[in-house]
């Protein structure tokens, strides 16, 4: 009889299903995984030494790069931990827009997870149905920071400019139609906070289109149904946060537990699961797209009938208007200064923490009263979830794999940091 043993492969970094530069060195009985060994660290950037390198006010568009599908969340949590340090507050109105924004970047997230874990599993239409509505919200960030990924529209103090009267149109082009520019434009005829009141309203249907596709199908329960099970007390013992935590049965969301913008002033549900496996933790993430359009109305309804300001006038914290900026002189002074060497920030340490799309995303920093942090160091959501891959895939196939890393919604920017 020949002797029969274990074999040692590679999974990635170029694989489809790795979820950017994982490399994953597995132990293998036959199709059954004994041991999963992550390599981390094949995209690091020095995150959190470049930002303590940097004046305060030119670290942002470093978080944007961290999770580079929720870059307006990994903002708030910068700009808050920034804001904390100087004492202020944003001015109510900008508080409003950025739980606006928060909202959509978790749908944007959701759809690119519900998309790309859809390709994993074998569910080729789903991504296209995702990216369809996925498509609208990029929209809307490049209408606002004139960026469709990499916005840096949260600054300390509020926000970058408010919220523009005109959504931009499509153009004519050779390659449309005058239907399909019609059609396109149709919802685009007045402002931004028109064209996303209009999203809100035909969304609810497209996650019933997505639910449609899966939910009940045989197929995608057999991939996900039992698979990746983790124990609520085992689930709090690996760290885990967010959607992962909350697939396991613990009702535990930062914005209803320790709100912070005006999540206090909205009404939501916190969706839980029951069996905590990877069709759980789907199951979730579509019942928070509902919920986060729900906030979305909310928000769309206060900002329609609370105009004012959306940031601070206090120019040792933001720069004056560009029009101030021309025609004063001290204004010119002020925006040279915040410029080339920002804010000095009080002597402190601080710590803020937003509900990310994938859990809690946290900022520490320490403040020597300087113009730039001592020490900045991130609390990403995705690093305590990979951590945990050995023990969620040991005993399960090769193809459960996959599915494991999909469920679990990993970005490596923040994990590699």
């Amino acid at each position: 009889m020949p002797e029969i043993q274990n074999f040692t492969m590679n999974f990635g970094p170029q694989h489809p299903a790795a979820h950017g530069v994982l490399r994953l060195v597995l132990e293998m009985d036959g199709e059954i995984i004994t041991k999963v060994d992550a390599h981390i660290g094949l995209l690091h950037r020095a995150t959190e030494k470049l930002a303590e390198s940097k004046p305060f006010n030119q670290s942002i568009g470093y978080m944007d790069r961290l999770d580079y599908v929720s870059v307006m969340c990994n903002e708030h949590a910068y700009v808050m931990a920034i804001e904390k340090l100087l004492g202020v507050n944003p001015p109510i109105r900008a508080q409003y827009i950025r739980v606006l924004y928060d909202e959509l970047t978790r749908i944007t997230n959701h759809l690119l997870w519900l998309g790309a874990h859809g390709l994993d599993i074998g569910a080729m239409t789903v991504f296209l149905y995702c990216f369809r509505e996925r498509e609208d919200i990029m929209d809307m960030y490049e209408a606002v920071s004139g960026a469709r990924m990499h916005s840096t529209y949260y600054r300390p103090g509020g926000v970058y400019r408010d919220l523009p009267a005109q959504m931009p149109q499509y153009q004519k082009s050779r390659f449309r139609s005058k239907a399909d520019l019609k059609r396109l434009n149709q919802a685009r005829q007045g402002s931004l906070l028109d064209f996303i009141e209009d999203f809100t309203k035909r969304f609810p249907a497209c996650i019933d289109e997505y639910e449609t596709l899966l939910t009940d199908n045989r197929i995608w329960k057999q991939r996900t149904v039992g698979i990746g099970v983790v124990s609520p007390e085992r689930a709090l013992q690996l760290g885990f946060s967010g959607p992962m935590l909350r697939g396991s049965g613990i009702e535990w969301d930062l914005r209803k537990k320790q709100p912070y913008a005006v999540y206090d002033r909205m009404d939501f549900d916190i969706p839980v699961g029951i069996n905590g496996d990877c069709y759980d933790r789907y199951l979730v993430r579509i019942e928070e797209m509902r919920q986060s359009n729900k906030i979305i109305r909310q928000c769309v309804d206060w900002l329609r009938a609370n105009p004012g300001p959306v940031w601070l006038e206090d120019h040792k914290v933001t720069p004056p208007h560009r029009t101030q900026m021309k025609n004063d002189m001290e204004s010119l002074i002020h925006h040279f200064k915040y410029m080339t060497e920002g804010y000095c920030v009080p002597a402190g340490e601080v710590y803020a923490a937003i509900e990310h799309p994938k859990g809690e995303f946290g900022i520490y920093m320490i403040s020597d009263g300087a113009n730039k942090p001592f020490r900045v160091k991130i609390r990403a959501a995705g690093f305590a979830h990979l951590s945990s891959l050995d023990e969620m895939v040991r005993g399960h196939m090769l193809a459960d794999l996959v599915a494991i890393i999909g469920t679990q919604d990993i970005v490596f920017g923040e994990v590699d940091r």
